[in-house]
């Protein structure tokens, strides 16, 4: 039966051919399938190219996988090229990035933004196991030579020490070690609020107890080479009112800051946002910039180096008097603790591990700080009290006038003491201030009043 359609036309046939290697290597005509009014395809006789089994697509351009924008080609409206989105920014619809808000960041796949994650210095962190080590060696040992000294108050050579200013100073010590913990804990208003007070406040109460020390000493001796007088305000309570006048500034300083500026917490986005996103972190910290962090240390560090000064200049003193010299041994290895210090902290104010450096570095110097005036000016004490008590007996008075003038001698014949067996020089100073002389007979001060 032939068939015509509407236009006299016969019914169409076609054989379908791909031209296509065969098994024995030779290319050749492969028949594929037929259209007889539909098409009908054998798709497991057709080859591709690089033997892939998938139909490619006939398209100018593919669908756009997640988190990538498509981009019109000029002059083809109908393709495009696909983007990624980049840096922060996310898939906001088929053709556009948008930017993630300051405190977000894109998620994984780019859909959409996430708030970015908050840290802060934990106290597993081994940026913190150390400083809180030292800090709780250092507590342990303060407190051992605290109650050394209140069991054996009034035994010669705490009396010599200073009684009270060492006691000042054992406090100031024990702040010190203490700012490490509240350096750790996690920031809020109430840990912000100690810090600032504390920050400054043990190196203040240390140093400043110190500087009264070494500058009642500097008196002492400097007035003696002028008169039989003692100077004014070298007594217990005067240099009690001298330190804590000292000590009243800083705090003074501190109350004007809470004034200004109330202590509170913020998150710091821009500390730890680095270039992946995935490594983005918002900082939880007390909002205590670099600047006022060093301006709270900046009057004890005055008071350091003030007593630095005296340190040196009553470096002449006879070591049987005072502590002068283990002052000074003390405040020169501190000042080089915090010469350390400052390029440390400056310089990583840029680095991605600020928070951490920076913390872990304050509170060591810090750590090392109190250590040093505990080990020098302490530790030698107790180790008499406890090891050697025949040590700690009542040494003979001498007048002021005869302390003052070993004082001189001892600088007269600092030059002699090359030229003769060791020691011999200060035996000489010795024997010449006879305790029955007209002079020693004026005025006598107990061997506890000069010692500080």
């Amino acid at each position: 039966m032939v068939t015509f359609n509407r236009n006299g036309d016969a019914p169409g046939r076609y054989d379908l051919f791909q031209y296509q290697m065969n098994n024995n290597s030779s290319p050749g005509y492969k028949n594929i399938g037929q259209w007889m009014e539909t098409l009908q395809l054998n798709i497991e006789d057709m080859q591709w190219p690089n033997g892939e089994t998938e139909i490619p697509s006939s398209v100018c351009s593919l669908p756009c996988r997640t988190g990538e924008r498509k981009k019109t080609v000029k002059g083809m409206p109908c393709c495009w090229h696909c983007e990624p989105c980049d840096g922060y920014q996310y898939k906001h619809d088929e053709t556009s990035c948008k930017l993630c808000s300051y405190k977000m960041r894109p998620n994984a796949n780019r859909t959409a933004c996430q708030p970015i994650p908050i840290v802060k210095l934990e106290w597993h962190s081994p940026w913190a196991v150390i400083p809180v080590f030292l800090a709780m060696l250092g507590i342990i040992a303060t407190i051992f030579v605290m109650a050394t000294f209140i069991r054996y108050n009034d035994t010669p050579i705490v009396r010599a020490s200073g009684r009270e200013l060492s006691y000042v100073l054992l406090t100031g010590i024990f702040l010190c070690y203490i700012i490490t913990f509240l350096m750790i804990a996690k920031p809020d208003v109430g840990v912000c609020s100690f810090r600032r007070i504390f920050l400054g406040l043990g190196m203040c109460i240390s140093y400043a107890a110190l500087l009264t020390k070494t500058n009642r000493i500097y008196r002492i001796f400097e007035q003696g080479k002028k008169s039989v007088t003692a100077p004014r305000l070298i007594s217990p309570t005067s240099q009690l009112a001298i330190t804590s006048s000292l000590i009243a500034l800083q705090l003074l300083g501190v109350f004007i800051w809470f004034g200004v500026d109330p202590p509170h917490t913020i998150i710091d986005y821009d500390e730890q946002k680095t270039f992946n996103p995935d490594q983005a972190r918002g900082v939880l910290k007390c909002d205590i910039t670099d600047l006022q962090m060093i301006c709270s240390l900046g009057y004890s560090i005055l008071l350091m180096v003030t007593c630095t000064v005296y340190a040196i200049k009553t470096r002449g003193v006879p070591e049987n008097f005072n502590e002068a010299k283990p002052i000074g041994f003390t405040m020169y290895t501190t000042c080089i603790v915090w010469l350390a210090f400052i390029p440390i902290f400056f310089g990583t104010a840029q680095s991605a591990e600020k928070l951490y450096i920076q913390t872990t570095t304050l509170c060591i110097s810090m750590n090392l700080s109190a250590s040093v005036a505990l080990g020098m000016l302490y530790m030698p004490k107790v180790y008499v009290i406890i090891f050697h008590p025949e040590l700690n007996v009542q040494k003979r008075k001498r007048s002021f006038k005869a302390v003052v003038t070993a004082a001189s001698l001892t600088t007269r014949l600092a030059h002699k003491t090359s030229d003769r067996p060791n020691g011999e020089a200060k035996t000489e100073l010795c024997e010449n201030l006879d305790p029955n002389s007209p002079a020693a007979k004026k005025k006598y001060v107990s061997y506890n009043d000069i010692v500080i």
